[in-house]
């Protein structure tokens, strides 16, 4: 008979968009482990069952000012050092597995770091056991008598179930009997010592199931090394034909085992992930299936560690799958249709712990495996906080799972496909200070994300209590049948009615009296039946009148309810879309303001940037000024000795001469004639006269301000020892500092010769200079390029600022 197939569940799609809005935030429980010694210093402290606070030990100061800082942490529930196994598995794990044998998928994973007691509470230690062993003991203890016979449910490699008939199981089992298989546990077998104070649980637990149901427990378990997934359970004898070679280079012997090959995560048709090619193992009892995982967990990796004896090195996930099943019509069978078996698995995942390598002075392998470790539990942070800023934000990033096999391989219980639990385990010691603080910010972070709502199975549409009602058990129908047997007691007993004379007139007239008064008896009963009937029947109706006025009132408040929630609804989307757009605007106003600000201090560096520039250009030009006004002074003397030696010998060499005017060349506007009181005067013919002309002999500022020209009479000992006069000419106009400054733009020269061309020399020689040349302020043509200026308020007299280069002597 060929066996029938189905598909794991999952939520149709047309039901998932109805449950769209009904979600649940991850359940987060904090556990606190009791310090190793008493005298350790504690960082830890739970305020309530809500709440824990974090000290900042000794040696941490957070602030500037010294002070400790204490931060707290709120979960769903928190368990202090005194909570038992009982009560953290009542709280936590119990709804789970209740969840599980109604349908539903789970997923319960501890986290936190490093000897923080992960390994205790999923799996437990002798006298105590854990999570673990405990929803195995409360699932069969449900299931127990409604299991179905090894081998009707079997596992393929499509992640789904293929169901037979009973013949075809009891010859498969047969066959397996026949085969020693190491794989499949025996219930026969002695319970190993090493784990049965760990299944030895005292309490009694269980939840509803369905009679009309048969059920099938499958178990798995892998690990996650190095972000490579292998099956714990899978096992690969020895071929003696072709031996192996171990790890030191020699032949491995008959017990040993070929390394675990690494499996691949894949999606089935209802785009769940899975393991492939990974071993299920069915059982039957809680002892079995604890045997299987006490075979695994034997070849978990698990090292040595600084902070840890027995420290695990990668991330172990035991799979409870429960297979339901309907029986048939008549409740004898289980029902050959693939579309009414259900499938739900319970996840179990013991996490590795994270951890810092300067703490766990991990070298070689174990560096690699912290480096692993470390990473997938970044990519697991990373794919919550994404989740949360999707949902809290309306964004749509792509969540980060395929980073790692973890968060690959769970991605379909954040996606909506169970309840999602997460146990974070601490210890309380100080040397954990920031580990402990890494997770409870991770553990806030896991909080805020909400996973929807799984679906409630479809009902099964077969007439429920057909178990028991073809196979006369206590039930429904027989309470009906003791009812019977009550009425017929109570009718008068018959007489006796075996007529042993022929002439026997008495048995026949009892007999028929008897059956007479049960008649009247059974009439009157009758009688009674339709009256009470017809009150009953009335009162029902009645009944049903009050009931259908209650329907009808509860369902008007109802509808007014749900007009009320609608408008709810509409102004939460309002206020919800505003305060996003409001969220948006103040994010550009804080850029903006962001911009703004370091505009405004390149402002304020530029600035403080011109000023200093600017001072130091004042510096430099007081500096300078200095500089001229010194050599302004140095030159005006040099002059005014030049002026009076040019003097002295004019009065010695020059005959007197008959005075001639000569009208210079620049008449017409008002002029400073600037005659030094050193100048002689010459009996020329032609002299300079100016109209309108105010004639000083030392410039000063306010001569300079009522007059637009200005002309300098210089006079100098020529080549030949004559007198050379020269008119230097220039153009007045104010400063910027409020002072009058000429500009020479012109030279008019007057010179006395004598006819018969006899050179005359001064008595006095000037003294030549050390190389030959002349002194640079004595060239008249020099002296034209140099500006004179006057400054508001000066005591010195005229100053010269040179304002052109001074021209080159020719050869």
């Amino acid at each position: 008979m060929k066996p029938a197939r189905t598909k794991t569940p999952r939520k149709p799609v047309g039901k998932k968009g109805s449950q769209t809005s009904l979600k649940d935030p991850v359940g987060v429980y904090c556990r606190v482990r009791p310090l190793s010694f008493p005298d350790q210093e504690c960082c830890i402290e739970v305020i309530n069952n809500t709440t824990v606070q974090l000290h900042t030990p000794e040696g941490y100061r957070l602030n500037r000012n010294g002070d400790y800082k204490e931060t707290q942490y709120s979960f769903k529930q928190v368990f202090g050092i005194h909570t038992t196994q009982k009560e953290l598995f009542d709280v936590v794990a119990n709804p789970l597995v209740d969840d599980l044998i109604h349908g539903k998928n789970g997923l319960l994973f501890t986290y936190g770091v490093t000897g923080s007691g992960k390994t205790h509470t999923m799996t437990g230690s002798p006298g105590e056991g854990g999570l673990l062993p405990r929803c195995l003991d409360m699932i069969f203890n449900s299931i127990g008598s409604f299991q179905a016979k090894r081998y009707v449910f079997k596992s393929n490699d499509r992640n789904s179930m293929d169901i037979q008939c009973e013949v075809d199981a009891l010859l498969e089992r047969q066959k397996r009997e026949a085969i020693p298989n190491p794989k499949t546990p025996s219930s026969k077998r002695q319970i190993d010592p090493e784990f049965a104070d760990m299944i030895n649980v005292q309490e009694f637990c269980k939840a509803e199931v369905d009679e009309d149901s048969v059920y099938g427990v499958f178990v798995s378990y892998i690990e996650i090394y190095n972000n490579y997934i292998y099956d714990l359970l899978e096992e690969v004898p020895f071929d003696p034909i072709k031996p192996k070679w171990n790890v030191y280079n020699t032949p491995m012997r008959n017990t040993d085992f070929l390394p675990l090959q690494s499996k691949l995560l894949r999606e089935d048709k209802n785009h769940n992930m899975y393991v492939a090619g990974c071993t299920e193992v069915e059982v039957k009892s809680t002892e079995e299936a604890f045997e299987v995982f006490w075979k695994g967990q034997k070849k978990r990796r698990i090292a040595n560690t600084h902070l840890n004896r027995e420290s695990s090195r990668s991330h172990s996930v035991f799979n409870i799958k429960l297979v339901q099943a309907p029986l048939d019509a008549d409740g004898d069978n289980v029902l050959q249709e693939k579309e009414q078996i259900t499938i739900s698995q319970l996840s179990l995942v013991d996490l590795a712990g994270s951890e810092r390598t300067n703490r766990t002075k991990a070298e070689g392998n174990r560096l690699r495996e912290a480096g692993n470790i470390n990473q997938s539990l970044m990519t697991l942070r990373t794919c919550m906080e994404v989740l949360r800023e999707n949902q809290m934000y309306g964004t749509n990033k792509m969540v980060p799972y395929r980073d790692s096999k973890l968060t690959h391989l769970f991605k379909n219980y954040f996606d909506g496909e169970g309840k999602v639990r997460m146990i974070v385990c601490v210890n309380p010691k100080a040397e954990d200070y920031e580990e402990s603080m890494q997770v409870m910010r991770f553990a806030e972070v896991t909080q805020e994300v909400e996973v929807a709502r799984p679906v409630d199975k479809a009902i099964c549409g077969l007439t429920p209590g057909r178990r028991y009602r073809n196979h006369g058990r206590a039930g429904p129908v027989g309470d009906e049948l003791l009812v019977t047997d009550v009425v017929l007691q109570s009718f008068p007993p018959l007489p006796p009615c075996e007529i042993l004379d022929i002439n026997d007139e008495q048995t026949l007239p009892r007999l028929i009296e008897a059956l007479e008064k049960r008649h009247q008896l059974r009439q009157m009963m009758i009688d009674e039946f339709t009256k009470q009937s017809f009150t009953f029947k009335g009162m029902l109706q009645e009944f049903d009148k009050g009931v259908s006025n209650k329907e009808y009132s509860i369902q008007g408040k109802l509808n007014e309810k749900e007009k009320v929630i609608s408008g709810q609804k509409l102004e939460i989307e309002r206020l919800e879309k505003k305060t996003k757009t409001l969220e948006y605007k103040i994010e550009i106003l804080e850029k903006t303001t962001t911009i703004y600000e370091e505009d405004k201090r390149n402002l304020q560096q530029e600035l403080e940037a011109q000023n200093q520039k600017l001072q130091q250009q004042f510096s430099d030009k007081r500096r300078l000024e200095a500089r001229l006004q010194g050599m302004v002074t140095e030159t005006t003397m040099k002059w005014e000795k030049e002026c009076f030696l040019d003097s002295f010998q004019l009065d010695q060499n020059a005959p007197p001469l008959r005075l001639r005017h000569r009208r210079s060349r620049s008449a017409g506007d008002r002029w400073v004639d600037h005659k030094p009181a050193s100048n002689v005067q010459t009996a020329t013919v032609m002299q300079p006269h100016v109209p309108h002309a105010i004639t000083v002999s030392v410039a000063n500022e306010k001569t300079l301000a009522k007059c637009e020209k200005y002309m300098l009479t210089h006079q100098e000992l020529a080549s030949d020892g004559e007198i050379e006069t020269k008119l230097i000419k220039g153009d007045v106009y104010k400063t910027r500092g409020g002072g009058q400054a000429v500009q020479f733009t012109d030279i008019e020269t007057l010179k006395q010769e004598s006819p018969t061309g006899r050179k005359r020399r001064s008595s006095t020689v000037a003294p030549a200079q050390p190389d030959g040349a002349e002194s640079e302020w004595t060239d008249v043509e020099t002296r034209c390029s140099v500006a004179v200026e006057m400054r508001a308020g000066s005591q010195l007299g005229p100053g010269y600022q040179h304002h052109a280069q001074p021209k080159r002597k020719k050869p």
